[in-house]
């Protein structure tokens, strides 16, 4: 009996700092803060390979859940004491089983791929900055283009993601934040905005498809900002707006009033955060300080 009633509160305590999740998958909880990481790691381990090998490679996770598509929340750089946090979300198609190699084996597409880029130019960019990224696959992105015609998936992302942010802006109040989506995902960043803290002070779109508004001074006050390649088919999306159906005018759209990124060396979808592009220097300028980023505000 004791050692039942042990049991009992060893779990309780876990649900208490959401390192396990409810039964209930919609929305995700918070992913929990630094001190899940031992109880992440335990799970990756037990879940085996592939998972075990990357806790093994002393990587970082927030959260760690196989169920489904999965959910997993990487976290590069140390965030207990950063005081710049950037927040990836990626777009459709996205899983557990392609964060490390990318949808369709694509290495650019991978959310840890395209978080470890950022990371590295922030470091490149400022050494002694106290940065922290995070690839946040915390909610079951669509599977396809089909099943992304409607909101519902984003707004479950985006509830799910306000609570993360509103957990990172607790425990670390003087941090600032910028939320970074990706096609998809820069839709759930735009609709997370309006329900997040105040340190979250700049969104941006990378070929995004929507935001949920019509024009970037919807977005109450926070920098908005987007960049969509010439090459990007997401040029070709029509600006539907209806009931359950299409996201309205995409960010890249300069009748949206973004604050326009810089997309020179970028070709295509998923080239926005690759070396040597000058998106990825402009994403990890507004990370550091959006003053230096203003510079980017007019360039189109």
């Amino acid at each position: 009996m004791r050692r039942r009633g042990a049991g009992r509160l060893a779990l309780a305590l876990l649900l208490g700092v959401n390192l396990v999740l409810p039964v209930r998958a919609e929305p995700v909880a918070a992913a929990g803060f630094v001190e899940a990481y031992p109880v992440t790691e335990a799970a990756m381990r037990a879940a085996g390979p592939p998972y075990a090998d990357w806790v093994a490679g002393g990587r970082q996770f927030l959260l760690f859940d196989p169920r489904g598509d999965g959910r997993v929340v990487e976290v590069l750089g140390d965030l207990a004491d950063a005081d710049r946090i950037a927040v990836l979300v990626p777009g459709v198609g996205s899983t557990l089983a392609d964060f490390d190699s990318g949808l369709g084996g694509v290495a650019q597409r991978a959310p840890a791929a395209q978080a470890g880029q950022l990371y590295r130019q922030l470091q490149a960019i400022a050494p002694g900055a106290r940065v922290a990224v995070l690839a946040w696959l915390g909610y079951d992105p669509p599977d396809g283009v089909v099943t992304a015609a409607g909101t519902a998936g984003a707004r479950r992302g985006a509830d799910a993601l306000v609570a993360l942010l509103r957990q990172l802006a607790a425990r670390r109040p003087a941090a600032t934040i910028t939320v970074v989506g990706h096609s998809y995902g820069a839709l759930v960043v735009s609709l997370a905005a309006a329900g997040a803290p105040a340190q979250v002070t700049d969104v941006v779109s990378l070929g995004g498809v929507g935001a949920g508004v019509q024009h970037a001074d919807d977005m109450r006050g926070r920098r908005f900002w987007a960049a969509e390649a010439p090459t990007d088919w997401i040029r070709r999306v029509p600006p539907v707006r209806l009931p359950g159906l299409g996201f309205g005018r995409r960010p890249g759209d300069p009748a949206f009033g973004a604050r326009a990124l810089p997309v020179d060396g970028v070709t295509g979808h998923d080239g926005y955060l690759t070396p040597g592009s000058s998106t990825l220097a402009a994403v990890a300028a507004v990370v550091l300080t959006a003053a230096d980023a203003d510079r980017f505000g007019d360039a189109r």
